[in-house]
C-alpha cells in the first residue's frame, strides 16, 4: 500500500512523541531487571556482598524513574511541536512602553539564536524613537511552542525612562501572544468571510518599508480581526498574512476548549490569558519576577540578553506538577 508523503510526516511526528515514553519504559524495566538480579545475588554467599553494595543505589533510583515515566505518559498539547507566531503590543506607559516592546522582541530574536530556531518578522511598526508600535514575529524550530507559550501575557517593566530627567521609576507593559501555527485542515476559512486590501507599506526610520503598493492586509470579516504583512512580494504577502489569521483564529478555538476544560480548575500555568500580568522585569534592582510560579531571579541583563532556560524550565516543570496532582499521581 502506497504510503503519502502526508502520512510519512504524520508517522514521524507520532514516532517523536512515543520514543521519550518508550525510552523510559526501557530505562524502567532495565532498573527492575537489576533490582532482581541484586535480590537473587543475596542467596550466593559469594555474591552477597557487591549486592547489598548495588541495592540502595537502585532502589534510589526508583523514584526519580517513575516520576518520569509519570511525566512522559502525561497528555500533550497537540500543538508543541508546531513553530509559533508572536505577537508583541505595547501597553499603557507611552513611549516607554514601546521601547520595553523592542526589548522583548530583542530577547526573543536572543534565545531563538540560541535554540538554533528561525525568526522571521512578518509585520514591524515603529515610533520615531526606535520602539515598536506592534509587531508580528514567525519561529520555527524544534518544539518552539512547547517553550514559548508560557511567554503569552502581559509583561510588566519598571525602569527610569532614558527621557526622564528627574530619575523617577516609571511603570510601562507591552503584550505578548504566543501562538501555534496552524494548517489548512485545522482552520477553514471561507473566502467570503475575508476582505483583502493591498497597500503601500510604511514605517518610522526608512527601515521594513516597501515603495511598491505590494503589502496585504486581509480582514476577518465575521471576527474583525485584521492582519497584515509588508514583505516585497505581494503573492508571499498574502500567504503569510493567511497564515497568521489561520493561527489566530485556530488559538481562538483553543481558548475555547481551554476555557471549558479549566472552568473547575483553580489556575493554569501557561493558560495564555492576554490580560494575565506574568512578568515584572524590574532594571533599579536587576530582578525578573514571574509571578505565576513566584521565581525571582537576580539576573536581568542576561534574562533580556535571551536567558530564558531557567525561567522556561521552571513553568514546564510548574505545569508538569499541576498535570500530575490533576491525575492524582
Amino acid at each position: 500500500m502506497a504510503t503519502g508523503g502526508g502520512d510519512i510526516a504524520a508517522l514521524g511526528r507520532e514516532y517523536a512523541e512515543l520514543r521519550p515514553v518508550v525510552d523510559q519504559i526501557r530505562a524502567y524495566r532495565q532498573l527492575q531487571a537489576d533490582l532482581a538480579e541484586a535480590e537473587a545475588m543475596l542467596a550466593d554467599p559469594e555474591m552477597r556482598e557487591l549486592a547489598e553494595a548495588e541495592l540502595p543505589a537502585l532502589k534510589a533510583r526508583i523514584p526519580g524513574l517513575e516520576k518520569a515515566l509519570q511525566i512522559a505518559l502525561l497528555p500533550k498539547d497537540a500543538a508543541d511541536a508546531r513553530p509559533a507566531i508572536i505577537e508583541i503590543r505595547p501597553g499603557t506607559g507611552g513611549d516607554e512602553a514601546a521601547l520595553f516592546a523592542g526589548d522583548l522582541l530583542r530577547m526573543y530574536q536572543r534565545y531563538a539564536e540560541t535554540q538554533g530556531w528561525q525568526f522571521d518578522i512578518i509585520d514591524l511598526a515603529e515610533t520615531e524613537l526606535g520602539g515598536i508600535k506592534e509587531v508580528t514575529a514567525n519561529v520555527r524550530g524544534e518544539g518552539v511552542f512547547a517553550q514559548l507559550k508560557y511567554e503569552s501575557g502581559v509583561h510588566r517593566v519598571q525602569r527610569v525612562p532614558s527621557t526622564e530627567s528627574g530619575g523617577r521609576i516609571h511603570t510601562s507593559a507591552a503584550t505578548v501572544a504566543v501562538l501555534p501555527e496552524a494548517q489548512a485542515v485545522d482552520i477553514d476559512i471561507n473566502p467570503n468571510d475575508i476582505r483583502i486590501d493591498t497597500m503601500r507599506a510604511s514605517g518610522a526610520g526608512g527601515q521594513h518599508v516597501n515603495t511598491t503598493d505590494s503589502a496585504v492586509r486581509i480582514t476577518h470579516l465575521p471576527t474583525g480581526m485584521i492582519v497584515t504583512s509588508a514583505e516585497k512580494s505581494q503573492h508571499r504577502n498574502r500567504e503569510i498574512a493567511m497564515n497568521v489569521l489561520r493561527a489566530r483564529l485556530y488559538d481562538l478555538e483553543r481558548q475555547k476548549v481551554d476555557d471549558a476544560r479549566s472552568a473547575d480548575r483553580k489556575s493554569q500555568v501557561g493558560s495564555g490569558d492576554r490580560s494575565e500580568r506574568i512578568r515584572t522585569y524590574n532594571f533599579p534592582q536587576g530582578r525578573m519576577t514571574d509571578h505565576r510560579i513566584n521565581l525571582t531571579l537576580y539576573k536581568l541583563d542576561a534574562i533580556l540578553a535571551g536567558d530564558l532556560r531557567e525561567i522556561i524550565d521552571a513553568l514546564v516543570a510548574e505545569h508538569q506538577a499541576a498535570l500530575l496532582a490533576e491525575m492524582g499521581a
